[in-house]
């Protein structure tokens, strides 16, 4: 049979993520790789109990097929929760964040679009974008966040601008309120609009981040959010915010490709959102966040005392960026750092243009602070080793 293909789907790629995350199984290997929420975090008991609520209640309409916008009480829950005036009709619950950049990259991008990223970006943001063929372009960045005057230059018939402002991965960087300020301004009067994404805005560890883009100009932006890091990842749930004139395309985008977001998950999470849990919950997961984060930074100021190995400090989130010593690649660096019982993940996959071939993610949230002390002295011996 010859199956003829569509020619977007040679734009299609695996998840670099996913296969390294393929190596991390192996028995003994700790893996500062994956983007997984800690299974610590997870709130099984309130989970247990909203199943059986669900399906005491309401079963019917839990196993059933549902709206495609989303179960009108969670829509409700994510419009209350947001930091601006948000009417729930503008709120589309989605099968994980993920799916919001799928439908966004299908409303939005022709083939030659310009779109607009940061230095570097979510690469599952590229890999929601490329098959649409756009041309994406990378913004100047720094550890305040996008350089405006940059955007500046490059932004004529720009599509949109994708970010991430809070705990970006996989820099783990924050963009600062005069930054922010700054940006908002400028793509409003350039009439840019941006495609704001928030998975991990939650997970703030001392102070909160500075108000969303979002919430500076509601009808300039998309917003883009998760249940995933706050609840679990499992469940696949997921909200998008659109201003009205974008709102029933991207409800058209949804019902063709998944009808809705199951029914019963929705159900599940609203009931678990009732009441004060998640202000309970939430800083729970930040304090144990935070002390792991402690410990990779502890790990890595005393293992990496005499190599030319940098990172930096994130303020909340699950990742930080480092950069391997004058001369190592990190991609080519990996198998031995696999060799030596630890696995991150390369950084040239997460820059659109180019890219610096010595720069790492670390993920701290999976592994145990005993795991995290164990798998830095693994990368710096082997980094040693590779030097001498």
């Amino acid at each position: 049979m010859n199956w003829t293909q569509a020619r977007r789907a040679a734009k299609m790629n695996p998840s670099v993520i996913r296969e390294i995350l393929k190596v991390t199984e192996k028995p003994g290997i700790i893996s500062f790789a994956g983007g997984l929420p800690s299974a610590r975090t997870f709130p099984k008991t309130e989970f247990a109990a909203a199943c059986a609520a669900v399906l005491a209640n309401d079963a019917d309409a839990a196993l059933q097929y549902g709206a495609s916008e989303g179960y009108g009480p969670l829509r409700q829950a994510v419009a209350d929760m947001l930091p601006w005036d948000v009417n729930p009709d503008q709120v589309l619950i989605t099968t994980g964040s993920q799916q919001g950049l799928d439908l966004i990259a299908k409303i939005l991008i022709d083939e030659g679009s310009k779109v607009l990223v940061e230095t570097p970006t979510y690469l599952g943001a590229l890999q929601a974008f490329t098959p649409m063929e756009p041309e994406v372009h990378s913004i100047c960045s720094d550890d305040e966040g996008i350089d405006v005057a940059d955007l500046a230059a490059k932004a004529k018939d720009a599509r949109f601008l994708y970010v991430l402002p809070n705990f970006q991965n996989p820099t783990g960087r924050t963009m600062t309120e005069a930054r922010r300020a700054a940006l908002s301004a400028k793509a409003k009067e350039l009439g840019l609009p941006i495609v704001e994404d928030n998975p991990y805005g939650d997970l703030w560890f001392d102070t909160p981040p500075p108000l969303p883009l979002t919430a500076r100009n509601p009808d300039g932006c998309v917003y883009l959010g998760s249940f995933s890091k706050i609840l679990a990842p499992g469940l696949r749930l997921g909200f998008l915010v659109a201003p009205k004139a974008l709102y029933p395309k991207l409800l058209q985008a949804k019902q063709a490709a998944d009808l809705h977001t199951p029914s019963f998950n929705q159900r599940m999470v609203s009931h678990v959102m009732q009441g004060d849990f998640l202000k309970r919950h939430v800083p729970t997961i930040r304090a144990q966040y935070k002390e792991q984060r402690d410990a990779m930074l502890a790990a890595l100021k005393r293992e990496m005392a005499e190599l030319d190995f940098t990172w930096n400090m994130p303020l909340g989130g699950m990742f930080l960026w480092a950069r391997l010593p004058e001369g190592i690649n990190a991609v080519d660096f990996l198998e031995k750092a696999v060799d030596k019982g630890v696995a991150y993940v390369p950084g040239i996959p997460f820059f659109a243009e180019g890219g610096d071939p010595r720069s790492l993610r670390l993920s701290f949230v999976t592994p145990t602070v005993e795991e995290i002390n164990r798998g830095v002295a693994a990368l710096a011996q082997a980094i040693r080793e590779h030097l001498r």
